[in-house]
């Protein structure tokens, strides 16, 4: 029986974890630039810890793991006739793949917090799990590259890690659009709506408006409880933009207030309100003076490549998010790409810790998917061409006293941070060269005995054909 691997799950080549740790690497060296230290966690937590942290669709696709030995020990002497899988589960699993770096991160803060120097910055590079249906760009194994700053509620941390988003696309070679909004503008709309206690329902619905489409989510709004008229005035929210929002007109920087440039005034005016039916509350002023600070801080002190886009559609279908939220998308207007997920997202969490015993300590953070982000770079082809190999310089093996010549070569070249190898068998020379070929080496070396007699060596451009004869201590300058 030939093997396989799970679904949803992927082998990767040589080739391909080069390409991948390009990424890593890129995305870690902006991570270091801002001062955030590394942490790793588990792959696997207690369950408790995952469940209820995510919302009921999220909980539906935490891997858990089935208890050692003869896990339906836990089951004995109950009744399981009347019980739930979900019920079940308590008594057979105890402990979980992560579904994310964040709740495994607040853990962490809570469990280690007499050693943490506040506030906290910290990035993390590791896989995670989620029983979702694999396609293009979904994938059940992945990983996330996550940077969170926690002990602070400054909104100066929203436009710090905005940067970095910037920064990372653009090493990367990818236009993005970076989407804004804030939780308490969306608890702002439910409560418009009087639905107050019904802001997740509404989160996770928009969450899927690009995947189901508007009248996908008003249906399933419907099927939460919600009635036509509370759908369709949800739906006049939704479709405003952040700068044209009723009272937009009246924000503006008090520039003397502790000079400070975060600082912002200014209140939301029914005066330009054309529909009588739209009502501003304090929540969606609240949330709307946040997303504001965050943004004229952006576009009046910082320089960004990537087009900022507020967009009160904006979910996040998580349930830990309080405050802003921030959703990365492909800029296709240039760029030809079908790719339409998000390559990367986050958003503000005020009181995660608290679910572990450590309360009021807001946090803020980021995470990058690599998987998707490396198909986009692939489907643009954007990948440097020096990035696909490893070997620079290929020694050909003619023999063990060439061998023996070649050998401190290639020591050197090493010690130089070139990367070389020697082939290790006397094969034929057609095959060694067809081994530099596939390997995409774009030099080799050749030493014969006249070479060894003259004090010199072969060197070809393997991209070019030309080949030269050069002293064996003057390798290093003809090697670019």
């Amino acid at each position: 029986m030939k093997p396989s691997i799970p679904k949803g799950t992927r082998d990767f080549s040589p080739q391909e974890m080069v390409k991948r740790n390009y990424i890593f690497d890129t995305i870690r060296g902006v991570f270091r630039n801002y001062g955030y230290l590394p942490i790793e966690t588990p792959s696997m937590e207690n369950l408790d810890t995952l469940m209820g942290k995510y919302g009921e669709e999220g909980d539906k696709l935490i891997f858990k793991i089935l208890n050692s030995g003869d896990f339906l020990d836990g089951l004995k002497d109950k009744d399981t006739s009347a019980m739930s899988a979900k019920e079940m589960t308590k008594f057979i699993s105890e402990k979980a793949l992560r579904y994310d770096l964040t709740v495994p991160f607040a853990r962490y803060v809570v469990q280690h917090q007499n050693d943490i120097t506040f506030p906290f910055k910290r990035y993390q590079i590791q896989p995670v799990w989620r029983a979702d249906r694999p396609q293009k760009g979904r994938y059940r194994e992945f990983y996330q590259c996550d940077a969170d700053v926690i002990g602070s509620p400054s909104l100066l941390n929203e436009v710090e890690l905005i940067q970095m988003i910037d920064d990372v696309f653009a090493k990367l070679g990818v236009p993005v659009i970076i989407k804004l909004n804030n939780r308490k503008i969306l608890q702002g709309f439910a409560e418009a709506i009087e639905a107050p206690d019904k802001m997740l329902d509404i989160a996770i619905a928009i969450d899927k408006l690009d995947k189901i489409g508007e009248e996908g989510v008003k249906k399933e709004l419907v099927e939460k409880g919600f009635s036509g008229n509370q759908v369709t005035k949800l739906f006049e929210y939704l479709i405003l933009k952040g700068d044209v929002i009723r009272g937009a007109e009246n924000i503006h920087y008090e520039e003397n207030v502790n000079k400070d440039p975060l600082y912002l005034s200014g209140m939301l005016s029914t005066k330009y309100n054309s529909n009588k039916n739209f009502v501003i509350n304090e929540t969606l002023s609240s949330g709307y003076f946040e997303l504001q600070k965050v943004v004229g801080v952006l576009k009046n002190y910082t320089e960004l490549k990537a087009s900022v886009v507020p967009d009160f559609s904006l979910a996040r279908g998580l349930n830990y998010y309080t405050g802003t939220i921030i959703e990365v998308q492909i800029d296709r207007d240039k760029c030809k790409s079908e790719f339409t997920s998000s390559i990367c997202g986050g958003g503000r969490y005020d009181d995660l810790t608290g679910i572990f015993g450590l309360p009021n300590v807001s946090g803020v953070g980021i995470s990058f998917g690599a998987d998707r982000i490396y198909d986009v770079i692939e489907e643009l082809g954007r990948f440097p061409k020096d990035v696909g190999g490893t070997t620079k310089v290929m020694f050909v093996n003619f023999g063990e006293s060439e061998t023996l010549y070649c050998l401190p070569l290639v020591i050197e070249l090493r010690e130089n941070d070139i990367s070389a190898e020697m082939y290790p068998d006397i094969a034929k020379f057609k095959k060694q060269m067809s081994y530099a070929d596939n390997k995409k080496i774009p030099y080799v070396v050749f030493v014969g005995a006249d070479e060894i007699r003259k004090g010199v060596v072969k060197l070809k451009n393997m991209t070019s054909g030309e080949e030269k004869e050069i002293k064996s201590d003057e390798l290093i300058k003809h090697i670019v």
